[in-house]
């Protein structure tokens, strides 16, 4: 991975919080199915909170396209709400790779 991959940070917690189950669970008393649950639910977690800002994004942008389908917009208010709408987008979704 290139330190200028946009998504690099994204990675490196994904793997932080891979490799911190694993440390936790490496000591813990568990059966090994409970230690790779643990590792499969930390994974989950970090790709949740790491895709939040995306998902937020992807609702808003849908409910504004539905006004915009709607057909009750002129082409100028239409214009201006996906202006408005793509200039408040969390940096994190703006012209980066999802992966």
């Amino acid at each position: 991975m290139h330190k200028d991959d946009p998504n690099a940070e994204r990675y490196i917690a994904i793997a932080r919080a891979c490799l911190k189950a694993i440390n936790d669970t490496a000591a813990d008393a568990g059966s090994r199915e409970q230690k790779i649950q643990a590792v499969y639910q930390a994974i989950d977690h970090a790709f949740q909170a790491e895709f939040a800002d995306y998902r937020q994004s992807v609702a808003v942008m849908g409910t504004v396209l539905e006004r915009i389908a709607s057909g009750q917009l002129d082409a100028d208010a239409a214009t201006s709400l996906a202006k408005k709408t793509l200039d408040q987008q969390p940096e994190s979704t703006r012209n980066a790779l999802i992966h």
